[in-house]
C-alpha cells in the first residue's frame, strides 16, 4: 500500500468557491433599465477561497477544501488558486456547475450581488479524506456543512483552533457556531440572529468562547470570556467592499495560527479587511504582506 504524504499548512479553509463577474457602474440600474459598465473584472471568489488567498498573500501557507466544477469557471478558479500558492489537494471537481456571482459595484464602493448555484449541492461528509493534512487553524464559512461539522469536532479533540466566518444566517453557520473556538460574524448575521449587534454579542457568547462582530467602517465589537471591547476601523477610501469580510477572516485565522496576542489578532484582521476595500474586486483586493505591514504598523488615528 502506498503511504499518503502529509500536508502541513498554517490554515485550512473549508467552504465555497465561486467565480465572480464584477462590473463597475456609476449607479445601480432601475427596473427595466439598461446601463453600461465602466470596467469589468473576472476572478475567483467565495468566502473560504478568498480567505485562503488572503492568507497566502500575507505570507502564510493555506489549503482550500471545497468544490469546483469542470466547467470553464471552475478551471479558471482552480488555476488561479494554484497561481496564488494555495494547496488544492482537497478540492473536489465534478460535473455540477461552479457557482457564479455577478457583482455590480458603484463608485462609492457599495455593491449589489446575484449568485447562481444551479443544482450544485454541498459535498458529502465522505467526499474528502482530511487525514493527511495538519494545520494550526481551520477556517469554515458554513457552505460545506457535511464535511465541516465532523472536522470541527475532530479539531476540538486535537486542540486545533477553529474559526467560523458567519456571513449570513443559514443551516451551515447555525450548525457550526457552537462547535468553533472563534465565532466571527458579520453585521448582517448579528441582525438576522438577534435583531441588533449588542444583543447578538451577548447571546452568541453563550455558544462560543470568543465572538467578534464586524461592522464595516464602524469597526468591530468583541467578547472573549468575560472580557469585551471594540476596535475602530482603519480609515481608508473605499472603492469596493466586496471581499472585505473574507480578507478579515483570512487574516484573523492566520493571526490565530501565528499565536498573536488577542488585540493584535483583531488589529491584524482589521487592517486586511480595510485594505481589501481600496481595490476593485475581492481577489485583487487581498493585500500583499508589504501593503498590510505598512497599514498594520501605523497607529490608529482618532
Amino acid at each position: 500500500m502506498t503511504a499518503i504524504s502529509p500536508t502541513q499548512v498554517d490554515v485550512l479553509c473549508i467552504g465555497q468557491a465561486s467565480y465572480d463577474l464584477v462590473f463597475s457602474v456609476s449607479r445601480h440600474p432601475l427596473e427595466d433599465e439598461k446601463i453600461f459598465a465602466d470596467d469589468f473584472l473576472g476572478c475567483g471568489g467565495g468566502p473560504a477561497a478568498n480567505a485562503a488567498v488572503a492568507i497566502s498573500r500575507l505570507g502564510f501557507s493555506a489549503a482550500f477544501a471545497g468544490y469546483l466544477g469542470q466547467d470553464i469557471y471552475g478551471e479558471k478558479h482552480y488555476q488561479e488558486l494554484n497561481a496564488y500558492g494555495i494547496n488544492t489537494r482537497f478540492v473536489v471537481r465534478g460535473s455540477s456547475p461552479t457557482p457564479i456571482s455577478a457583482i455590480l459595484v458603484k463608485q462609492d464602493g457599495k455593491r449589489a450581488l446575484i449568485n447562481y448555484k444551479a443544482d450544485t449541492e454541498p459535498l458529502a461528509s465522505s467526499a474528502i479524506n482530511f487525514s493527511p493534512i495538519k494545520s494550526k487553524a481551520i477556517l469554515f464559512d458554513g457552505h460545506q456543512p457535511y464535511i465541516s461539522i465532523p472536522l470541527a469536532e475532530q479539531a476540538r479533540t486535537e486542540h486545533i483552533s477553529t474559526v467560523l466566518d458567519a456571513g449570513s444566517l443559514h443551516k451551515g453557520t447555525l450548525a457550526l457556531m457552537e462547535r468553533v473556538d472563534y465565532l466571527v460574524c458579520s453585521e448582517k448575521f448579528a441582525q438576522q440572529y438577534a435583531g441588533d449587534e449588542k444583543t447578538a454579542l451577548t447571546r452568541l457568547a453563550e455558544f462560543s468562547p470568543a465572538v467578534v462582530i464586524t461592522l464595516g467602517e464602524k469597526g468591530i465589537i468583541w467578547r472573549r470570556g468575560q472580557k469585551f471591547g471594540s476596535c475602530p476601523a482603519f480609515p481608508v477610501t473605499a472603492m469596493d467592499t466586496t471581499g472585505a469580510g473574507d480578507a478579515f477572516h483570512g487574516a484573523f485565522a492566520a493571526a490565530i495560527a501565528a499565536d498573536m496576542d488577542w488585540l493584535e489578532v483583531l488589529r491584524y484582521a482589521s487592517a486586511a479587511g480595510a485594505l481589501c476595500c481600496t481595490k476593485i474586486g475581492a481577489r485583487p483586493g487581498m493585500p500583499t504582506q508589504e501593503e498590510h505591514r505598512a497599514l498594520f504598523e501605523e497607529p490608529y488615528k482618532d
